[in-house]
């Protein structure tokens, strides 16, 4: 092909044609698409364009190289995992437009990763975790809302700092959540929960100054803005050490802690899945793996046969 300029250009030209595909064929949020293109523009930039390859050209070969270089970066096997993912739905798009034959993502493996879980809190480390909290003061006896809505419903952080209003159905114990893709889903929530959820926003919430365009988020800060996802990690963080506890804690621990309790009790893992907004049943299934060694550690420590 010629030069760089001429296959930059080809390049282009398919991006924004994928971009298209992906919002009207694909329906999928802005954030969606700008995973996808993103994934795109590194192929494109960090091997294709180098190597002169305009995208009819990349072979299987080409792609496993590409990857390969990624494994020499800082770039995390989740993220890596992630970009094959974006690549796949590039090539696939150019599959079904007839501009490739042949898909050489079909053959393409994913990286290989070690799953780093986060650490499991029990409910008496919530506890005490809950216990940190002045509760004379407003940021405080907010942020024991958050925590309880966090384990009670299990939900993402970015589900919770984007709560709104009208998604509280509270006389009928419920949240309808909106998660990744959009996709909406109903999510039961715990009658102390609710409780508390109803005294602040009567109480508390209701004496701030809103600012403009936040007057639907449920947990506003001071200023009358919605809470930023780095503050929910910040203070988590804060009470985790004053509570004492040794383990890696961050928003999602307190999600992967509600969806491990409801699997170790028997829930049902469709059930799971469906509240913790998975879309593959697979991605729900390390419960059950948690749960198979919660059962080993248990028998490793109270029957007789099993210890040392």
């Amino acid at each position: 092909m010629g030069d760089s300029d001429s296959i930059n250009s080809r390049w282009e030209r398919y991006k924004n044609r994928f971009k298209t595909f992906l919002t009207l064929e694909k329906s999928l949020s802005q954030n969606s698409i700008d995973a996808y293109l993103h994934d795109v523009e590194l192929l494109k930039n960090n091997y294709a364009v180098p190597s002169g390859l305009i995208p009819e050209k990349i072979t299987l070969s080409d792609l496993q190289a590409f990857i390969k270089d990624l494994n020499n970066t800082d770039i995390a096997v989740a993220t890596q995992s992630r970009i094959v993912s974006g690549l796949r739905m590039f090539f696939h798009y150019l599959a079904i437009e007839d501009v490739i034959k042949e898909n050489p993502t079909d053959m393409l493996d994913m990286p290989r990763h070690t799953r780093k879980l986060p650490d499991v809190l029990s409910n008496e480390e919530i506890d005490k975790i809950l216990a940190t909290f002045d509760l004379s003061r407003e940021d405080d006896s907010r942020n024991q809302v958050i925590i309880e809505v966090l384990y009670g419903c299990g939900l993402r952080v970015s589900e919770l700092v984007n709560l709104r209003l009208s998604q509280l159905h509270l006389d009928e114990e419920c949240l309808l959540i909106q998660g990744k893709g959009d996709k909406q889903r109903w999510v039961p929530i715990n009658k102390h929960a609710i409780k508390l959820l109803r005294l602040y926003i009567t109480g508390q919430r209701n004496e701030i100054e809103i600012k403009p365009g936040n007057e639907n988020y449920v947990f506003l800060s001071r200023r009358g803005q919605k809470l930023s996802r780095q503050y929910i990690f910040m203070f988590i963080q804060t009470a985790v050490e004053k509570a004492g506890i040794h383990k890696t804690v961050s928003p999602h621990s307190f999600r992967h802690s509600f969806a491990t309790e409801l699997v170790r009790n028997g829930a049902d893992l469709r059930a799971v899945q469906e509240m913790l907004g998975h879309e593959s049943i697979t991605t729900t299934e390390i419960y059950t793996h948690l749960d198979q060694k919660y059962l080993r550690e248990t028998i490793t420590k109270f029957h007789p046969r099993f210890k040392n």
